[in-house]
């Protein structure tokens, strides 16, 4: 017998095979239910005394909460059941019997803290709420795909493990590759410019690791990002297309997954777009008495934009230069054309246009106090004809934080690392 999904029994007749979860049972003596759970919704089971077969009327009281069930039983109409439906079961088959007691609460209205539930976070996955976050996360990440697919652009696949720093001033994770010295990558930035140097459009989602020592609400040592290049492109280009990109991702969650914002509580809407120079931001931040630094914006400066334009993707564009990694071109003595974007008071994104000229290249990584032989390759890849090109970097889990409205990153991230986790 083929198996019915939840939902679908709804509209069924007759006898269903349904499998799930144990969500709850409840006995009265002679009439005993369960709910059934599965990734498509829930049904009450009813059990009959006299009526339903002993063996199933028996396990119904005895099955603990969450346990794996086959059950085979007929749909019949219920007044009294949730959504007008309930089950009858013929037979019910123990898939798989959940220990108890249960080592956090799995309930909709869970009160577990989050560490603890991050330690049982298989457990945790089985909350409606916490797979709703996940659901959303994956239509983010299909919608960036088709949104570049629809750009033109090649999805590409690069190293993970570098010989240096791709950007250096971040600490990196030190592994032994053979007889070398090697790191994980904290960017690919440097392979997606020499892709776009060739094939002009090119987008990743790409796994970075970074060995900073800190224990933050928005930061992670392992993370997933949003990697775009384009050449023949400046910062204004680029800027413009990661606001459609970002427009295009919010769009596909309003249109897929409302059963999921209604479980979060979330309402979203498609973002307008800001313009302003870093600048223009230290002028406005010091009217609110927030802290600019020389080259680089607090935390309650971006949150105090996301205050002043909420629902907007704030571009904070002519960046200090010194605020910008070494390979971002220069815009005069002291700014860049780099930028950052700032969404629901945070930063979701940091670009710009990149330098193609070897010799310039060379003297903005000596500014910066890296050697120019450890980059010598990514050097020598502009020396062959590379036009200017430029690009931007988006977070995953930062972004489904700020659309979703997460207290923590974390909860942005099926199995999160950092600092002092390093399991599940």
């Amino acid at each position: 017998m083929e198996r019915t999904y939840i939902e679908n029994a709804f509209k069924s007749e007759g006898k269903v095979l349904i499998k799930g979860w144990i969500h709850e049972t409840r006995d009265l003596s002679k009439i005993r239910f369960l709910i059934l759970r599965d990734i498509t919704g829930k049904i009450q089971v009813t059990g009959i005394k006299g009526e339903t077969p002993k063996d199933a009327f028996d396990i119904i009281k005895e099955i603990p909460r969450e346990s794996a069930v086959e059950i085979v039983g007929k749909v019949k109409d219920s007044k009294q059941a949730p959504g007008g439906k309930e089950i009858l079961p013929e037979k019910i088959t123990i898939l798989s019997k959940a220990e108890h007691p249960l080592p956090i609460d799995v309930s909709d209205f869970s009160k577990t803290e989050l560490p603890k539930r991050l330690d049982y976070r298989f457990l945790d996955l089985h909350r409606k709420h916490i797979q709703a976050i996940f659901k959303v996360q994956s239509t983010i990440q299909q919608a960036y795909v088709e949104f570049m697919i629809n750009e033109g652009a090649v999805m590409a696949q690069f190293p993970s493990i570098i010989g240096s720093s791709s950007e250096g001033g971040t600490d990196l994770f030190n592994v032994q590759y053979f007889e070398k010295k090697a790191c994980l990558s904290q960017s690919c930035q440097l392979y997606k410019q020499m892709l776009a140097c060739s094939m002009e459009k090119v987008f990743a989602i790409f796994t970075v690791w970074r060995a900073e020592k800190h224990n933050t609400i928005r930061h992670l040592n392992e993370s997933r990002q949003f990697d775009f290049e384009m050449c023949f492109a400046d910062d204004k280009i680029v800027m413009e297309v990661l606001a459609r990109c970002v427009q295009y991702i919010i769009k596909k969650v309003i249109e897929i997954n409302k059963r999921e914002l209604e479980v979060l509580e979330v309402k979203l809407k498609i973002p307008s777009v800001k313009y302003i120079t870093f600048h223009e931001v230290a002028d406005i931040m010091k009217k609110y008495k927030k802290h600019v630094g020389k080259d680089d914006l607090s935390g309650e400066a971006e949150a105090k934009l996301g205050e002043l334009y909420p629902d907007t993707i704030v571009f904070v564009h002519d960046w200090p230069l010194s605020g910008k990694p070494f390979y971002i071109m220069p815009k005069g003595k002291d700014l860049s054309y780099g930028f950052d974007a700032i969404y629901q008071g945070m930063e979701i994104s940091s670009g710009g246009q990149r330098i193609h000229i070897p010799d310039l290249l060379v003297e903005r990584l000596k500014a910066k106090g890296l050697n120019p032989k450890d980059f010598k390759a990514y050097i020598d890849s502009f020396r062959y004809g590379s036009p200017p090109h430029a690009g931007w970097g988006v977070g995953l889990e930062r972004l489904t934080m700020l659309i979703l409205g997460l207290n923590n990153i974390r909860e942005a991230v099926l199995f999160p690392r950092d600092r002092d986790r390093l399991a599940p």
